[in-house]
């Protein structure tokens, strides 16, 4: 069935001004916390961070006695991580379709809960190893939830040149948080236990909770219908697969964690093979990658000011790689301590890095989603990384595998310079929605579908080539933003005409385009494309019978 675009060029003609172009310079390390929102619900954050790592040395602690207790805590650790590999791409697809504010309020009431009953549990002796499993998992499924959900909210409690300087604060938080929390919960275990240390990583996420509550949101536009399930998460998945800039970050996160991973891996035996450490010694070793981590939240945004994104990758590749290299030829615990604070700067100089460039850079519509992508594919890499590396030292030792990973990682560092992560702070990503309302003989449910849309261009012979260039570019835009199928045609009778076609699932997928899927750069795109017809294109919907 045919229903056609009355007007010319139909709802695919660009009408409108071009993309402003905006700028991120980096602010100053701190100028994030003068926000309020931000500052409370950071500190909010960081609290729940030092709580997560609390209830890790806690649910290992309570397992160390027990049969097969090296399995048991490598399972621990595994029930906290393997979560967010599973379920953070449906958590982003909750925070994009939720209000996240309060989403994120019913994940700190849900981890309260399950605290809770974790507590009860275990001061009641009923605790044993499977149930603890269970209960450690479930609490890991809400930071599935939260950590999406917390990311694509940063990009609006500050203000775009504070964004780089916010991801940074947030790693410091993590960092500081994994130094802090577990030398906290050891003392809580030695003084009064680990029903203690449970409790107080429930009663953590209360802080992040009142201040959602007391956050004086600015109230948000008319907000489209909300995504089903299911087709959110295609989307989601869609949008990154056809995105080139967000698959480039994606590959640079694998190259630095895979070998990056060594150190975190294999830091334990660093600090009692080589180092000769106990585990006070080990604490101060996980001490200085946290002050590195400060370093960098004050040291980068002035270096920001004079190497480009790619320049501070591969340098703080390059850092990485001498500090595999350094770490396992010395023996002085004092020469290991100011080695890793290079470890932790570098290591924050690239996540934050990476994570502020797809934040920057995701449009509203799919951030979360993106974000969530983001989160599987570096918790993926740390997995396979520790698992690889892992073996890699039990077959030759631990100085080949350190210089093997330092290897890796400096072809990881040199390869950037091909796989150049784009500059994409200029960019204009707020929602441009130009497409006019579509003018139909029918209205479709909004589950028709497939809808097929087709375009038709006028060419002229001398601007063909450019003209094609530019439609390759558009269907980049089409395939992002929803369409399964983008295919160009020509004409066999007349050699300057010629027929794009793409398909979309269903008609209330096609609205989306229409209300906020696109964005400034989609219009730019699409209006080079459309300029070369003469006269101006017309689109026409094929719709099932």
């Amino acid at each position: 069935m045919t229903q056609r675009e009355e007007g010319g060029a139909g709802e695919h003609a660009a009408p409108g001004t071009p993309a402003s172009v905006t700028t991120t310079a980096d602010s100053a390390a701190l100028a994030p916390l003068r926000q309020r929102a931000f500052r409370w619900l950071w500190l909010g954050v960081f609290i729940g961070y030092v709580g997560v790592w609390g209830q890790t040395v806690g649910a290992q602690w309570l397992v160390v006695d027990a049969p097969n207790a090296a399995t048991l805590v490598s399972l621990v650790q595994a029930a906290m991580t393997l979560p967010v590999m599973m379920l953070a791409l449906p958590g982003g697809v909750l925070a994009d379709s939720f209000d996240r504010r309060w989403l994120l309020f019913s994940v700190q009431v849900y981890v309260f809960i399950i605290g809770i009953l974790l507590t009860a549990l275990t001061a009641a002796g009923l605790m044993p190893p499977a149930l603890l499993l269970a209960l450690t998992f479930a609490l890991a499924i809400g930071a599935a939830v939260q950590l999406p959900t917390w990311q694509a909210m940063i990009p609006e409690l500050v203000p775009r040149t504070q964004l780089r300087a916010a991801t940074r604060l947030d790693m410091v938080g993590v960092n500081v948080a994994r130094s802090i929390g577990p030398a906290l919960a050891g003392l809580i275990i030695a003084a009064f236990g680990v029903p203690v240390v449970f409790g107080l990583y429930a009663v953590s996420v209360v802080f992040l909770a009142l201040a959602l509550l007391f956050w004086r949101r600015p109230a948000a536009g008319s907000e489209a219908r909300r995504e089903r399930f299911v087709p959110a998460l295609r989307a989601g998945g869609r949008y990154v697969w056809h995105e080139p800039i967000v698959r480039r970050i994606l590959l640079r996160v694998i190259l630095f964690i895979t070998p990056g991973m060594t150190l975190w891996a294999l830091l334990p035996l660093v600090a009692t093979q080589r180092l000769g450490l106990g585990s006070a010694g080990y604490g101060a070793l996980f001490g200085a990658l946290g002050a590195g981590a400060i370093l960098a939240a004050f040291a980068l945004g002035p270096v920001r000011e004079r190497l480009s994104t790619n320049g501070l990758l591969t340098v703080a590749g390059i850092v990485f790689a001498a500090v595999l290299t350094v770490i396992v030829l010395i023996s002085n615990f004092f020469a290991a301590l100011a080695t890793l604070v290079f470890a932790g700067l570098a290591w924050t100089a690239v996540i934050s890095t990476l994570i502020a460039e797809l934040q920057l850079f995701l449009p509203v519509w799919v951030r979360a989603r993106g974000i969530a992508i983001y989160l599987v594919t570096f918790t993926g890499s740390m997995t396979v990384g520790a698992l690889i590396w892992g073996l890699v030292a039990e077959g030759v030792g631990l100085q080949p595998t350190f210089f093997a990973a330092a290897v890796v990682m400096l072809g990881g560092a040199l390869a950037g310079l091909f796989w150049r992560v784009p500059e994409t702070g200029h960019l204009d990503r707020e929602a441009a929605i130009y497409w006019p309302e579509p003018r139909l003989a029918i209205d479709p449910e909004l589950d028709t579908g497939p809808v097929m849309v087709t375009v038709e261009y006028t060419v002229a012979p001398e601007r063909e080539a450019a003209f094609l260039e530019a439609m390759d570019r558009l269907r980049v835009s089409r395939r992002r933003s929803g369409a399964t199928r983008w295919e160009l045609y020509r004409d066999g009778d007349r050699p300057d005409r010629f027929v794009e076609l793409f398909s979309v699932p269903s008609w209330e997928e096609h609205m989306r385009q229409h209300e906020g899927r696109l964005t400034a750069m989609d219009q730019e795109v699409e209006e080079a494309a459309l300029a070369f017809s003469d006269p101006p294109p017309r689109a026409e919907h094929l719709l099932p019978p």
